[in-house]
């Protein structure tokens, strides 16, 4: 037995030996990688759209609601409910397709002190705005985010708020696909504060845009935000169905219709009836 066990451990060493000769890992550093993750209920991504079609006041607004929502008694208990009773959070914003920028990286939030930190480097972060809006850009960032967050979450979910349709860099719907075929979920917050005219590059139904171009994965949601005063409602709602996977019919859009019922290249087009490039 005990010359049967060397030989097990000796072909083990040789084999690794072999992995690391063709530069893979061993299985055995995988392993250790996969088992030293945190557990937690979800891995959420908050995406946060800072175009220059956001006004300064929308973004006071909306990062007022992310920072009333994580800190919530509603939020809380969301999270005091999951299996783990914690979850892990990373926000960033995001502008043109090479524009994005981590403000808060992984944090575990699994109370009120944890939730009131995260919250403060939100608030602390300088506001800033950038040109273009890269739905598919941001998208694309997001999706490595949790090969290195440190945690591992019954749910991954990418939340994504913005207030026009992707323009720039990447196509949505293939960054949508290949994060849904991954296991991920992306959830939407259009913000329509603002009517659509000669002079901007919004829709009128920039929800349906979400819906059909933006969302996907299990549970996908949509909560379209139509005047100032749902602003912080939304995304307390938003967060804690996220956390929660509680259901609304009246505000929660979970089918993706089969063809889309807005064009989601609307915004590459609008941009070259404009510009020409």
């Amino acid at each position: 037995m005990r010359f049967r066990f060397l030989t097990i451990a000796i072909a083990a060493v040789f084999a690794a030996g072999l992995l690391a000769s063709f530069g893979l890992a061993a299985p055995s550093r995988l392993l250790l990688a996969q088992t030293s993750a945190i557990p937690v209920d979800t891995e959420l991504v908050l995406a946060v759209d800072v175009s220059y079609s956001m006004d300064p006041d929308e973004q006071q607004i909306q990062r007022e609601g992310y920072i009333e929502a994580i800190t919530s008694r509603e939020f809380m208990a969301a999270i005091r409910a999951g299996t783990h009773g914690k979850v892990a959070m990373t926000y960033f914003e995001w502008a043109g397709p090479e524009d994005q920028k981590i403000i808060v990286p992984w944090r575990s939030v699994e109370g009120p002190e944890t939730a009131d930190a995260f919250a403060g480097e939100i608030a602390r972060a300088p506001y800033r705005r950038a040109s273009r809006t890269s739905i598919g850009g941001a998208l694309m960032f997001a999706k490595p985010l949790f090969a290195a967050s440190g945690f591992r979450g019954l749910r991954r979910v990418i939340d994504v708020s913005g207030d026009g349709p992707n323009n720039s860099g990447p196509l949505v719907v293939p960054q949508r696909d290949d994060i849904v075929a991954a296991g991920i979920t992306i959830n939407g917050l259009p913000l329509m504060l603002n009517r659509p005219n000669s002079f901007s590059m919004d829709i009128t139904n920039l929800d349906l845009y979400y819906e059909d171009c933006v969302i996907g994965g299990p549970g996908a949601f949509v909560i379209p935000v139509r005047e100032r005063a749902q602003f912080k409602e939304a995304i307390r709602t938003k967060l804690i169905l996220e956390i929660a996977e509680l259901t609304s019919t009246a505000r929660v859009q979970r089918v993706q219709a089969r063809q889309p019922r807005v064009s989601c290249t609307v915004g590459e087009q609008m941009w070259r009836d404009r510009w020409g490039n």
